[in-house]
């Protein structure tokens, strides 16, 4: 199908980007559009007037400063997967980046416009919910700064209000420090662009540390993707700060089977203050339903009741991985 006749404008500031949204009743953004032009050819959306935001300056480019990075909304999941400064100061982010879509998407799709389309079908909700990231939007009335778990709402609903504008995704960066049997430490772990989604057999590549040598936090995501798209049915990312083998922190969240990604505070709560063996995060990871509420998706590609079933699984394997209990 083809899309809907739309008027097209092009904004050289964020400024005029909002005036454009303003003056423009029913516009939308277009970025790298990925998510956007797809909806507009099934006519599942219509808007009035498209406002190109792909040239301006400023939104675009990776920043890591003190415990921080800060990622432009027009970067695309290909150079967030290929950032050696991603990869070292965050490699949750540099992988799941790259196991996004297929090679087209990442190479042209943007971590903002895959945010502000909140599609439940997509990683980074889920992934930057963990990592208790934040979003910095721009509109008539000034900047402000929301959490990522606040920031989506709903099923294609976020907290971007009316005419504002999404500049900056910002996340921590992992503290995690490898000891190498006293012969000094590392700073993070390199996955590379490696793929989508994870196999969860019990082989693969014999890599990572191992649970006493790490210190401070770990992060991963593991999801069961839909085998063309590679989109995630379902996903679950964590972070948890270790210390001589026990959780000292954790942050889980889940998403693809649900409208919005949801943190499981249940989960964490069972974890921290426990020795990281499989038995206790099995343990742990039983307590996922408690969180998970009535509002389990059930499509084509899977019924509610099994997302419902696998949802601790992908969690369950997330934190094997991070602690290096089982590897890709």
């Amino acid at each position: 199908m083809f899309a809907a006749a739309f008027d097209y404008q092009k904004a050289s500031s964020v400024a005029e980007a909002i005036q454009l949204l303003s003056a423009n009743p029913e516009s939308k953004l277009l970025a790298g559009g990925h998510s956007l032009l797809p909806l507009m050819k099934l006519r599942l959306a219509r808007p009035a007037t498209l406002i190109d935001i792909g040239a301006v300056a400023g939104l675009k480019g990776i920043t890591v400063s003190g415990d921080t990075i800060r990622i432009g909304p027009l970067t695309t999941h290909g150079e967030i997967a290929r950032s050696h400064d991603v990869r070292h100061a965050n490699p949750l982010m540099a992988e799941v980046a790259g196991g996004i879509g297929d090679p087209q998407v990442r190479n042209r799709g943007t971590i903002g416009g895959n945010i502000a389309h909140a599609d439940p079908a997509s990683d980074w909700g889920t992934v930057l919910t963990a990592l208790e990231a934040s979003v910095e939007l721009q509109g008539p009335g000034g900047s402000r700064t929301v959490a990522a778990e606040d920031f989506f709402v709903d099923a294609f609903t976020t907290a971007c209000g009316e005419n504002e504008v999404v500049t900056a995704v910002t996340a921590p960066v992992l503290s995690r420090h490898i000891h190498d049997n006293g012969h000094g430490h590392g700073h993070g772990h390199d996955h590379g662009d490696h793929g989508h989604g994870h196999d969860h057999g019990d082989h693969g590549h014999d890599h990572g540390p191992e649970l006493s040598q790490i210190h401070g936090d770990v992060g991963e995501y593991a999801k069961m993707s839909h085998p063309a798209s590679f989109y995630p049915v379902i996903g679950g990312a964590v972070v948890v700060t270790v210390e001589d083998g026990n959780c000292t922190a954790a942050k889980v969240a889940v998403g693809g089977l649900v409208p919005s990604p949801i943190r499981s505070r249940s989960v964490e709560a069972a974890l921290v203050g426990k020795e990281l063996t499989m038995q206790n995060i099995s343990d742990a990871v039983d307590h996922l339903s408690e969180d998970l509420g009535d509002e389990i998706i059930g499509d084509v590609f899977a019924s509610a009741d099994f997302r419902r079933r696998i949802a601790p699984v992908e969690v369950k394997h997330a934190l094997y991985h991070a602690i290096g209990l089982a590897h890709h």
